[in-house]
């Protein structure tokens, strides 16, 4: 670890400030990525993470595309120990009787197969412990209270466990806070999604059935009449269920919130199977409101905002350590632009603002019309004209920003859900009207009424 710089004078509040080139909030997947390259280029760079590792954090399935990230990092093989190999996706519906396999491996580029599903507490701690290893300076238990902006860069107030309060001058802050989206409040950026609003309900089994051989750590979706479960097996034995609900369900509840999930898990009879046997992990139930929002920009002179800290939609294509991991990639070239060619920095921040708005826009589409019966019927009975199958796959491995040619086949796929819609009005009907009045507000904000019942 690098040595810290002397303290500046004190500021406002009185506090000496430390001096750091630049000053990354939130020690997860996009704030260590970015705080590991940027090290890397030679920066004094602090991480303040408000817990402490390993601590729990949910979306544990990753995509083929992180492959070649965690290769940039070096981290492959620390991937490989921890994770449940992920070779593709299965789907159940209740509306088939037969369950449909797709694998990565007939995505358009063939040289992604595969991914982990991964406890998030292992995967984010290698990655913490890495910046740290690059020359990051890292400090966990230590909460970010205030950002304040001026000429010269930031001052970042923060407090630590003990109630210590620090505070450092940053010629640049990275917002890799997570669904805490601090500077996104801060600035009153965030926005609700208008089109998606979702609430979900998740906890870890142990003894859930599994598949056998190379099918074992695959996620399967299955749809129920609230939305749709996923079913993530890690590679330690235990298994990952939440069920992604329609707001008004989980407002629904009058019971406990672990006999409400299991009443929620026996409304869908496949799943409730594969649990027959299986014990949820230290009676341990979270639920979380309206995830669903964005926010109006993510960057600034002195700021970019990575991640969940920018937007989040939905985790049924599993995008969001990806997003968050790509973006800090990317991230860290406007950061580098803006500290070493202040001239050209207007310029990367547009281009950036662009780039991360195409993340989400893509995934979005399909996002939006998941639980959609048509699209539902698409994933149920693969097909692949105009090898719009094949592009399907590369959207769902992640392969979205490089060259490979899937955006011709992707429109075609579009035009297809939109005619065979056409050729259903009354099914499309019910279906817009019952997605409409699901998606209603219903007074819960992003990041808000997290529970944990035991």
């Amino acid at each position: 670890m690098r040595m810290n710089p002397p303290a500046t004078p004190p500021d406002a509040t009185g506090l000496p400030s430390t001096a750091c080139d630049v000053l990354v909030i939130g020690g997860g997947p996009a704030g260590s990525t970015a705080a590991a390259l940027l090290a890397r280029q030679g920066r004094h760079v602090v991480v303040l993470e408000k817990a402490h590792h390993p601590r729990f954090h949910i979306g544990e399935s990753l995509l083929p595309a992180n492959v070649a990230l965690f290769d940039k990092l070096g981290l492959r093989d620390e991937l490989e120990r921890i994770g449940m190999p992920k070779w593709g996706v299965e789907f159940v519906s209740p509306d088939h009787d037969h369950i449909t396999r797709v694998e990565f491996a007939e995505a358009w580029d063939k040289t992604m197969p595969y991914a982990w599903q991964v406890r998030r507490s292992e995967m984010d701690e290698v990655l913490f412990r890495n910046a740290t290893a690059q020359g990051a300076e890292t400090i966990e238990g230590c909460k970010v209270r205030d950002v304040v902006f001026d000429d010269d860069g930031a001052v970042v107030h923060a407090v630590l466990d003990d109630g210590a309060k620090r505070s450092w001058r940053a010629r640049f802050v990275i917002d890799a806070s997570g669904r805490d989206t601090f500077l996104s409040n801060k600035l009153k950026a965030k926005q609700k999604n208008p089109k998606h609003n979702s609430s979900a309900l998740f906890g870890h089994f142990t003894g859930a059935e599994r598949q056998t051989g190379k099918l074992e750590g695959n996620i399967t979706i299955f749809w129920f009449q609230h939305g749709w479960f996923w079913y993530i097996p890690l590679a330690d034995g235990t298994t990952s269920i939440g069920a992604v609900c329609w707001p008004y369900y989980l407002k629904s509840r009058t019971k406990p919130l672990k006999d409400f999930f299991a009443d929620t898990i026996a409304m869908c009879e496949p799943l409730a199977q594969r649990l027959a046997k299986a014990t949820l992990v230290d009676d341990a139930v979270y639920a979380t409101g309206n995830y669903s929002y964005t926010s109006a920009h993510c960057s600034g002179e002195r700021y970019l905002m990575l991640g969940d800290a920018f937007s989040f939609i939905d985790p049924v294509f599993s995008s969001g350590v990806y997003l968050a991991m790509h973006n800090a990639f990317e991230g860290v070239e406007v950061v580098a632009r803006s500290l070493d060619q202040p001239s050209e920095a207007a310029a990367a921040r547009r281009a950036f603002e662009r780039y991360m708005r195409k993340g989400p826009r893509e995934f979005s589409w399909f996002i939006f019309r998941v639980t959609n019966p048509t699209m539902r019927d698409f994933f149920m009975h693969p097909e692949n004209p105009f090898r719009v199958k094949e592009a399907l796959m590369s959207l769902l491995a992640g392969d979205i920003y490089g060259s490979t040619p899937i955006w011709r086949s992707l429109r075609v796929l579009k035009s297809i859900y939109y005619a065979v819609s056409a050729g259903h009005p009354l099914r499309t009907w019910n279906a817009w009207r019952r997605r409409r009045n699901n998606v209603r507000d219903l007074g819960l904000l992003a990041g808000e009424n997290v529970v944990e019942a035991r």
